[in-house]
């Protein structure tokens, strides 16, 4: 059977609604009301061969702060959920990713224990795309990271466009969280000698 999660929250900020496939081929569908989270959750679904899902809205005309949280927030819930108990799962997982002039490194420990490392910073400072602030990003990783019980390191090597940094990123994400969350041919129960994870 497929690992398959639906999560939904809503609150007077948000109304976010996320279906994952940790087992499937890369479809998807992804409507967050801001253009470039959309395409940069496409790259994630698509490199990561994983199936998502995605209807989001929220109080964007006050800024995009909730809505990324909040994304962060239900996708790390949708993970963890889709995930289980985490049997034969090969735990670890890393991708080395470039685009154009810049090259990110995204490593994952589906531990169930959240820790983000996040060490990006643009050349540029905090700029904006479509007038979103790329900060905003780490706010996102981090309420993935904590909802998930994933330890989280994005480092970036380096870079100069900002739209090539998170596209390496995103690319990376996906690729690590499907290595990470492959089923290991030689696994018996969890991955840890604890016996949980």
């Amino acid at each position: 059977m497929p690992r398959k999660a639906t999560v939904a929250r809503k609150t007077k900020e948000t109304d976010i609604k996320i279906t994952i496939n940790l087992d499937g081929t890369g479809d998807y569908k992804i409507n967050t009301s801001i253009p470039f989270v959309n395409h940069m959750l496409s790259l994630m679904s698509k490199h990561g061969h994983i199936d998502l899902n995605v209807e989001a809205k929220g109080d964007i005309e006050v800024d995009y702060h909730h809505l990324m949280e909040d994304l962060g927030i239900v996708m790390g819930e949708a993970i963890k959920k889709a995930l289980g108990e985490k049997l034969q799962i090969r735990r670890y997982g890393e991708a080395l990713t470039p685009m154009d002039e810049s090259l990110a490194q995204v490593v994952i420990d589906l531990s169930g224990r959240p820790y983000l490392v996040y060490k990006v910073k643009s050349p540029k400072g905090d700029v904006q795309i479509q007038s979103l602030g790329i900060s905003l990003f780490e706010d996102f990783f981090r309420a993935l990271s904590n909802h998930a019980s994933m330890n989280l390191h994005i480092l970036l090597h380096y870079g100069r466009d900002p739209h090539h940094i998170f596209e390496a990123i995103f690319k990376g994400f996906g690729r690590a969280l499907r290595t990470a969350a492959e089923l290991h041919p030689k696994g018996k129960g969890v991955p840890s000698t604890k016996g949980v994870l």
